[in-house]
């Protein structure tokens, strides 16, 4: 499966037959019944559409197109029908279990009831619906071929199947929509690189030592064990110390939801061989151990609300414990600069590292934009985590929760959800300088809403927005230990992960050794020229300094506000919309369990 930008521009092109097939896998219930379904129906304004699924099963396993299926020939051109032959064929990795337990959370349910809409059943009960659209995709996943659509046509418990064509075109309209409008901002950041690069003499560049070879100083690896009694947390930590002479600035990794210390280690590395201490904790309520509990039904959610407040407390109590161990344990003996920390953060992690750089929590923008209202109609799928937040315990003081901490003295926040959590207001708040990276494949956190938008919220100094054009939300992600409890990441989730990897070794060196060591020589990496000259054609870097909501909103309109409108499809206009449901169901069932 490809991911979901990256396959929306061409599968504008595709046919109407494609778009009814496509919707049929994310969204039909199934049961155990031995009725499997005979014939599909979708009519649109004049064109009306009926084809038996026997006929689509001879020509996926044969090619052979009979009397019934030529008819359809003039949507679809030749290559689009050998696709169509693969969608009907192809298996999505993914496991049962995987997903028969995140059915079951608040995420999974919300696509359950969004895509439940798209098909016409002689049900009226939701719940019903619910539940058998819930068991239809765990049933077809558990087949020998995996969950195929033919797979999912053969358990359907009724004669006929009939798609709300008009909800589903509706649904294609508004994702157009969120394509074009992420298309033109990442445009623009891409633009605005290009001339901020041409301000930077290239003879400024050609003498840079590279920065991706490893650096001169020996490390040693130490996994320490905290306990914090006032929250009843054990915090594993990996601390990375170099074999420096004065006490080293700290930088803190902070790892995704369902991830843990091991995914960043490359990372980690790099940076102490070039003369950090790296502390790397694993976040107890949201890492790989608490995905697995819910994928073994042991818990009931991803994540609790309180992982909003109690990240960022693992990192403060952790620096407050290596205060003392700086001066107690034998193993640092003052080797640690803890006055002089930097924060990096992947997904959650990403939040994580703003919130100690001083982002405040926006709990008035969180009650805007978690009404259900407009819940039920996004797709962004870092808003259904971020309005868990909502459920926060009141402070007893009635004051904002203070999670910044002042030893944070720069961030890095790769693919984290910002919007509403922060919002406006909550990002304004950070005075440090920080490096926000966007994904412009990123199907959970999207790069317009939750990085190219905010990034013209802040109102601190030094500031840097980098989009890493090709990459998806998992891509900067590293290999966990082999022994890790974590899910598998399908490669195409991944993407280009050792260049999304080199690029994240190549530009938070630079920026921690400014900004947190204080090397102002640092500062000539800093750039979009320098961006410039190490970016991939298969994986392409635009960096820009600066970018504010009144240049977004001149490419964009009232598209920034999200004012505009859809118009009606007209029947010529329909074809375009094949494959696109297909990417988009998989892609948020997919992506939406690794949030």
């Amino acid at each position: 499966m490809n991911s979901l930008f990256g396959n929306w521009a061409s599968t504008l092109r595709k046919s109407l037959l494609s778009l009814a097939l496509a919707i049929l896998l994310p969204i039909f219930g199934f049961s155990n019944s031995v009725m499997a379904a005979e014939r599909i129906y979708a009519s649109y304004s004049p064109l009306k559409l009926t084809l038996s699924v026997s006929i689509l099963e001879n020509y996926a396993k044969t090619g052979a197109i009979n009397d019934e299926l030529r008819k359809y020939q003039q949507y679809l051109q030749a290559p689009q029908l050998q696709e169509l032959r693969q969608v009907l064929l192809q298996p999505v990795k993914v496991s049962p279990a995987v997903v028969s337990q995140f059915l079951y959370t608040a995420q999974g349910e919300f696509l359950l009831r969004r895509l439940a809409k798209l098909i016409k059943t002689p049900s009226r009960q939701a719940e019903s619906k619910l539940q058998t659209l819930r068991s239809a995709l765990i049933l077809a996943t558990a087949e020998p071929g995996g969950l195929t659509l033919l797979n999912l046509l053969r358990k359907y418990p009724t004669n006929s199947i009939h798609i709300d064509l008009v909800h589903s075109l509706g649904i294609a309209g508004e994702l157009e929509k969120l394509i074009s409008e992420t298309s033109r901002a990442i445009a623009l950041v891409t633009k605005q690189s290009n001339i901020e690069a041409a301000t930077i003499p290239a003879a400024n560049l050609s003498s840079l030592p590279d920065l991706q070879t490893e650096g001169q100083f020996k490390l040693q690896k130490y996994p320490l064990r905290f306990f914090d009694l006032t929250r009843n947390r054990l915090l594993l930590t990996d601390v990375y110390v170099p074999n420096v002479h004065s006490p080293a600035p700290v930088i803190v990794i902070s790892h995704g939801l369902g991830l843990d210390s091991s995914n960043f280690r490359y990372l980690a590395t790099h940076l102490a061989s070039h003369g950090f201490a790296v502390v790397v904790p694993n976040h107890p309520g949201s890492d790989a151990k608490q995905l697995q509990s819910l994928l073994n039904g042991s818990a009931g959610e991803v994540a609790a609300p309180d992982e909003f407040k109690d990240r960022p407390r693992d990192v403060k109590y952790i620096l407050d414990q290596l205060e003392k161990s700086n001066q107690a344990d034998s193993r640092f003996q003052g080797r640690l600069n803890l006055q002089q920390v930097g924060v990096f953060g992947q997904s959650f992690g990403g939040y994580t590292a703003l919130a100690l750089a001083g982002a405040k929590i926006n709990f008035e923008q969180l009650r805007e934009d978690c009404q259900p209202d407009s819940l039920q109609d996004t797709w962004n799928m870092s808003l259904l985590l971020q309005c868990r937040a909502l459920e926060l315990s009141v402070d007893q003081s009635g004051k904002e929760y203070d999670l910044g901490d002042e030893r944070v003295k720069a961030a890095i926040a790769v693919n984290p959800m910002t919007s509403s959590i922060f919002g406006k207001l909550g990002l304004s708040q950070i005075k440090t300088p920080v490096l926000l990276v966007g994904s412009s494949e990123d199907t959970v956190a999207p790069a317009l809403s939750e990085q190219i938008l905010p990034f013209s919220w802040f109102a601190n100094a030094h500031k840097y927005l980098l989009i890493l054009i090709g990459a998806t939300h998992f891509s900067t992600i590293g290999n966990s230990n082999p022994g890790s409890e974590q899910v598998a990441l399908p490669a195409e989730m991944v993407g280009d992960a050792s260049l999304a990897r080199r690029y994240m070794k190549v530009l938070s060196l630079p920026f921690f050794q400014t900004y947190v060591a204080g090397k102002s020589q640092y500062t000539s990496y800093l750039n979009a020229a320098y961006a410039k000259s190490i970016s991939s054609k298969s994986l392409g870097l635009s960096l820009v300094q600066s970018l504010s909501t009144k240049e977004l909103a001149a490419v964009m309109g009232d598209n920034i506000n999200g004012t505009n409108t859809v118009k009606p499809k007209s029947p010529d206009t329909i074809v375009r919309f094949g494959f696109w449901i297909l990417d988009i169901g998989l892609s948020l069932l997919q992506g939406t369990i690794f949030l």
